[in-house]
């Protein structure tokens, strides 16, 4: 089982999540990106190299290489509560397909022995990558952040045709259950009809069956200091709870989605 060897970076491993895919998970969060996204809340996922953040006064290292077998070491602890509840493992980051090779050889890992598996992912890949993993995905929690590829670009760094050309082909393989998430971002995305835009397009996409609708929080702005960086967005808060119901309210309207606001 030469996949079992296969090395990449993490920054961490987060256990008992009840977030990020069915039942009780363990979120594997791999290092690097391809999007700049503004309001990021792992900006330390963003770069591929290690780095030192500080962290409450104190440096501490970004970033560790890692064996699939040294994670799955982690991963098989918590089988029973996989079991009981529906659970696995989640790939995260960053952008898991920017170590394609780790990403699909851990999922591999996790199928092989019976884990459910999930991953976060903004499909901004070649298809080729996309098309390798699918075989070992159980559910792909993909971002759609905005319909128009010049706000999308303004915001994240990249435009988002590529994004979209994938998700019609992960939709249309049927090979993994697809849900949609998209985090609202005030200035960004909050109005009701750039959210209904993307909710028409994932209603579209074959299979796909429910939307989350995530909230903008500010949990990760202080790591912008520890790295020595701006946070680009200092002066934008949280949308309130009756403008988020107000959203999912405009997605029922128009499709026939299940919404949910978080998850």
């Amino acid at each position: 089982m030469d996949y079992l060897q296969t090395k990449g970076r993490i920054f961490d491993i987060q256990r008992y999540s009840i977030h990020d895919g069915t039942g009780i998970r363990t979120i594997c969060f791999l290092k690097g990106c391809v999007l700049r996204c503004k309001w990021c809340c792992n900006p330390e996922s963003q770069e591929y190299g290690i780095q030192e953040m500080m962290v409450g006064g104190k440096p501490k290292v970004i970033g560790q290489d890692v064996t699939v077998a040294e994670v799955m070491e982690t991963v098989e602890k918590d089988r029973p509560y996989y079991a009981r509840s529906g659970g696995g493992l989640t790939l995260s980051g960053g952008e898991s397909l920017c170590q394609p090779e780790f990403a699909r050889d851990l999922l591999h890992a996790a199928k092989a022995v019976g884990i459910n598996t999930a991953m976060e992912s903004m499909a901004c890949a070649k298809w080729e990558v996309i098309e390798s993993i699918l075989p070992y995905l159980d559910h792909y929690l993909m971002d759609i952040k905005h319909m128009d590829g010049g706000k999308h670009k303004q915001f994240t760094g990249k435009s988002n045709e590529l994004m979209l050309e994938n998700a019609g082909k992960i939709a249309a393989s049927g090979q993994t259950k697809l849900s949609i998430r998209v985090p609202v971002i005030p200035t960004f995305n909050d109005k009701p009809e750039e959210i209904r835009a993307i909710a028409r397009f994932a209603d579209k996409l074959p299979g796909v069956e429910e939307i989350y609708l995530l909230p903008y929080h500010r949990l990760g702005q202080d790591k912008y200091e520890g790295l020595g960086r701006t946070y680009e967005l200092p002066d934008i808060l949280p949308p309130e709870p009756e403008q988020m119901r107000k959203l999912k309210e405009a997605v029922e309207a128009c499709t026939g989605l299940r919404c949910q606001i978080g998850g």
